[in-house]
């Protein structure tokens, strides 16, 4: 098997339209790629879109998880930059949610060469409180606290995180999706992923982005504030930060036309 065909099937690519400019999606952290669902009818007539499982994730093959490799984000940032090689890929507009967002940024710094610029959705380069000088949202209390619940009740753990995810107002039918993605991740791998992506600090990355960055913000996020937003359009050296009026961290599932629409203008 050649290295892209071992690539495609070890990260489960999905290559969809053939526009000119190059889309990669990358899922967060308890997702897979079906979660860009609700945007490609947006995408698909006007771009090239590569969809992919992080190891670990979704259709993935699970014989290629490396505890080693993917006790960091530099692990899946490895990913991205596999799928780059393996398709041959230039000038990559790199979508990401969440954790991922720090991901791409990781491989956009250490690859420069595949990339031509990030959309962040939901971004926080850091989920833990500095006070006073940065507020991520969580004491290290708060997250042993999560930890112990998913060691103890995964599934209690996945259905108590996922609406809170998702946010209030929103369908029965997403959380049921997100709480059941949750579950459907072997255990292990999903404690360590969910380790790697609360208890990282990569705030010192943002200074070093080589890109342009649009940062899509939730103006109700109970994962990421409009706070994390500022900070980071601070940080960035290259940045627009769009706070969309919505809830929930996951504004391509629950508004997916106005962040299209948004990411269409920025791209072209």
């Amino acid at each position: 098997m050649s290295f892209a065909d071992d690539i495609i099937k070890k990260n489960n690519v999905k290559v969809l339209g053939s526009g000119e400019k190059t889309l990669l999606l990358a899922h967060g952290f308890g997702c897979d790629q079906k979660m860009w669902r609700f945007m490609l009818p947006n995408l698909i007539p006007h771009y090239k879109v590569v969809l992919f499982d992080y190891v670990g994730s979704g259709y993935s093959d699970l014989a290629h998880y490396e505890q080693v490799r993917y006790s960091t984000l530099e692990g899946y940032a490895q990913d991205i930059l596999e799928i780059c090689e393996a398709l041959e890929l230039q000038n990559v507009n790199f979508v990401g949610h969440s954790v991922s967002n720090m991901i791409g940024l990781i491989a956009s710094i250490q690859e420069p060469k595949f990339f031509s610029r990030l959309a962040m959705i939901c971004p926080s380069p850091c989920f833990l409180n500095f006070k006073p000088d940065y507020v991520g949202g969580f004491e290290v209390s708060d997250l042993e606290e999560l930890f112990n619940l998913m060691e103890k009740n995964y599934i209690g753990w996945a259905n108590y995180l996922a609406p809170i995810i998702i946010g209030a107002n929103h369908s029965e039918k997403l959380v049921n999706e997100l709480s059941d993605s949750f579950c459907s991740t072997d255990p292990t791998i999903a404690k360590a992923f969910a380790k790697v992506t609360f208890f990282s600090d990569h705030r010192h990355l943002l200074e070093k982005a080589k890109h342009p960055v649009l940062i899509f913000q939730s103006s109700h996020d109970s994962l990421a504030s409009t706070d994390i937003g500022d900070y980071m359009l601070g940080q960035l050296p290259d940045a627009e930060l769009k706070i969309i009026e919505a809830e929930g961290h996951c504004l391509h599932m629950t508004y997916p036309d106005i962040v299209s629409q948004k990411l269409r203008s920025y791209i072209d």
